[in-house]
């Protein structure tokens, strides 16, 4: 039956109770709920304030103290698109109510607004503020159908914000985006005109999909920022689009649904968030909210942090040999880990050893571990799971183990000319664990390096043999398989080292629990580096051990620095004494020998990744030049980036007393700061490290 909306004077009357009723809860301080006028509701923290209207438009401040910027006027934050196109995005407000929560995230408060629709449907919208948690709301949104006709919902919004440029020279607005791309593209970008971007969270081709449910626009004053906060992978949308001036966010759902009479659905729970500077703190809070619900990555073991060589210089035609001639020089550079990169199988899928370079099968493979381990070095084996080539014997005998689409094909990983295996089937899972516990097992290899770009996410499964539940059970118990994988691995070694290297995607947020070693995996520039590493820092930790990749990968196949300096592990795959590649050698000539050794002692030296990356202190899309700064021992440590640079540095984050500052990499003195007076005029061309050390 359609429900009857309030008359004016009826709202009127309701709104002064409510306006009484909410100033006697008692709400924490940080979070409160207030009747401005007879026609909104004001909800906010010491960081946000959402105005609600009549129609359940919103309009958002963003807040500090003693200032107070208006991101967005009233419109419509949460919408339905049906089937025919029609847009419901107008609800009369019918009633409210606040109370105190308190929960896993701690005290906070709760608004709670229902309206309807002209079109006979009821919208529910339950919002929280933590006070640990300032300028974080968390959304539940559901509709009921009023009427006495199916309702047929094309799509569903949450979050949606549209954010208005300013004057000024260079662009408007940078972004981060969680979606992943086979282009590799940079996950933190300019918004220029007509950018577009759609950020799906499952699949956007064959083999790269899957990423972290968020997407944050900031101008140079303040930003916001959307996603979800279930606590799997869903198949959602959050779109970035430039209209006009105007940056549009919002988390949307894309499953069409049929509500019959009287029936109810609820979105995903999804966040809204206001800041200031950049999309750092949106990430770390992000991060805090979703381990207070169960997902958290690890503590890193020690062995971690540890310097890395890898041997994929030498790439497929890596011999044995090749390896144990370059391990002396790997040890006296001061490097701890030794990698054995992808060649080493007979087969993707099978995981055979090589006949061509291990013609006595296991021995040889335990012969190289202990060779690498008589040079002191830690032995790790790269394996790329999930991935079964073309007339491999696991095809074979196991056809049942692979990820079918609804028309019954295998799904392509197209670098290894392979076919997908279901992550979420039991027989996988057991299949993946028994090669693990055979490579460390059997073995003795110290650590696994877990490599591809179809390991960020799959597509949904439709493989009978299976009995998903639901097709999309693969990718949303994806983190499982990591779990069975690293579960198996601390049995055998509590100390064991698990990487992950998804080759480019903007990693899942949902893996991190089973990884201890994020790479920059696969960057495309020492930009992508650096970036990588403040976004991950922020969702796995300020201490994560993120490592920089080959750092032949960096600008000039040269740039330490954007390693160093953002406080990830350095890694090289450096050959030695000679290359048998004619083209693309990787060869430690006797100059990059030196410097080499130069970076790889710093690196040994201050361990930056072990301290706390001060992600909050800089704005890496606006603030020139770029900076970067970790905190360790009591000391700060700043990492400046650009082509040249001639003018003032400010150094953030000191805490009272005076620094000495020293250029780190030169050894020379620079001058000294305090927390009043912490600017310095210094001039440098692509780099320049800084410790700031008490006086």
């Amino acid at each position: 039956m359609k429900r009857s909306l309030p008359s004016r004077r009826q709202f009127l009357q309701w709104a002064s109770g409510v306006a009484m009723s909410s100033g006697a809860l008692g709400l924490p301080r940080a979070a409160r709920a207030t009747r401005r006028s007879a026609d909104a509701v004001t909800f906010g923290d010491d960081a946000i304030e959402l105005t609600f209207d009549r129609r359940l438009w919103v309009s958002v401040t963003c807040r500090a103290p003693q200032r107070r910027t208006l991101l967005m006027a009233a419109h419509a934050g949460e919408l339905l698109t049906l089937a025919d196109g029609t847009r419901i995005d107008e609800f009369e407000l019918l009633h409210h109510s606040s109370e105190a929560v308190s929960d896993a995230h701690g005290s906070g408060s709760q608004i709670t607004l229902t309206g309807a629709s002209t079109g006979s449907v009821e919208k529910t919208l339950q919002l929280r503020l933590y006070e640990r948690y300032p300028g974080f709301v968390l959304y539940r949104v559901s509709y009921r159908n009023l009427s006495a006709r199916p309702l047929k919902v094309r799509t569903w919004s949450n979050g949606v914000s549209t954010l208005q440029g300013r004057p000024g020279a260079g662009p408007s607005f940078w972004s981060y985006s969680g979606g992943s791309y086979s282009d590799r593209r940079d996950w933190v970008r300019p918004v220029t005109r007509n950018f577009a971007q759609d950020n799906f969270m499952g699949m956007t081709a064959s083999d790269y999909g899957g990423g972290t449910p968020i997407v944050d626009v900031w101008r140079r004053d303040c930003g916001v920022a959307v996603g979800h906060v279930e606590v799997t992978q869903r198949q959602v949308s959050l779109p970035i689009a430039e209209r006009g001036g105007a940056a549009r966010i919002e988390v949307r759902g894309q499953e069409p649904c049929v509500l019959a009479p009287g029936e109810s659905f609820a979105t995903l729970e999804t966040f809204l968030a206001a800041h200031r500077g950049d999309y750092f703190a949106t990430l770390d809070t992000y991060r805090h909210v979703m381990g207070e619900r169960g997902l958290a990555a690890p503590q890193p073991p020690a062995a971690a942090y540890e310097p890395i060589w890898c041997a994929w210089g030498y790439e497929r035609e890596c011999t044995v040999p090749l390896i144990e001639s370059t391990l002396p020089k790997v040890r006296e550079l001061g490097l701890s880990w030794a990698v054995i990169d992808d060649g080493w199988q007979s087969s993707v899928g099978d995981w055979y050893l090589n006949p061509a370079k291990f013609p006595a099968g296991e021995p040889d493979m335990k012969r190289l571990v202990r060779a690498i381990r008589d040079q002191d070095l830690k032995p790790r084996l790269w394996y790329c799971p999930l991935a079964a080539a073309p007339g491999s014997d696991v095809l074979h005998d196991h056809t049942d183990m692979l990820l079918l689409d609804k028309d019954g094909a295998a799904q392509n990983v197209s670098w290894w000319n392979s076919f997908y295996l279901c992550p979420a089937y039991d027989r996988t899972i057991s299949y993946t664990v028994a090669l693990v516990k055979k490579f460390l097992g059997d073995w003795g290899y110290a650590g696994l390096k877990i490599d591809g770009q179809h390991l960020n996410g799959v597509a949904p499964c439709y493989n009978p043999a299976h009995h998903h539940a639901r097709p999309e059970e693969s990718a949303e118990r994806l983190p499982e398989f990591f779990h069975a994988i690293y579960a198996a691995a601390r049995e055998i070694n509590p100390e064991a080292v698990i990487e992950l290297c998804p080759c480019g995607t903007s990693q899942s947020f949902f893996n991190f629990p089973y990884v201890d070693q994020a790479p920059a995996s696969d960057p495309e520039s020492s930009w992508q580096v650096r970036l990588k590493g403040k976004t991950l820092k922020a969702l796995m930790g300020p201490s994560a051990a993120f490592a920089g990749d080959h750092v032949e990968l960096s600008d000039h196949g040269d740039d330490f620095a954007s390693t160093v300096g953002v406080g990830a592990v350095v890694s090289t795959k450096f050959t030695w004494p000679a290359d048998p590649k004619p083209k693309d050698s990787f060869l430690l000539t006797p100059e990059r020998e030196s410097e080499w050794r130069k970076w790889i002692a710093l690196y040994n030296e201050h361990r930056l990744p072990e301290g706390r990356y001060r992600g909050e202190l800089y704005d890496i899309g606006f603030d020139r030049p770029e900076a970067h700064v970790v905190e360790k021992s009591g000391r700060l440590y700043y990492a400046f980036y650009a082509e040249r640079w001639d003018g003032p540095l400010p150094l953030r984050g000191l805490g009272p007393g005076r620094y000495r500052v020293r250029d780190y990499f030169n050894d020379r003195e620079i001058g000294s700061v305090s927390e009043s007076s912490h600017t310095l005029h210094v001039a440098f061309a692509r780099f320049l490290l800084l410790e700031a050390v008490p006086a």
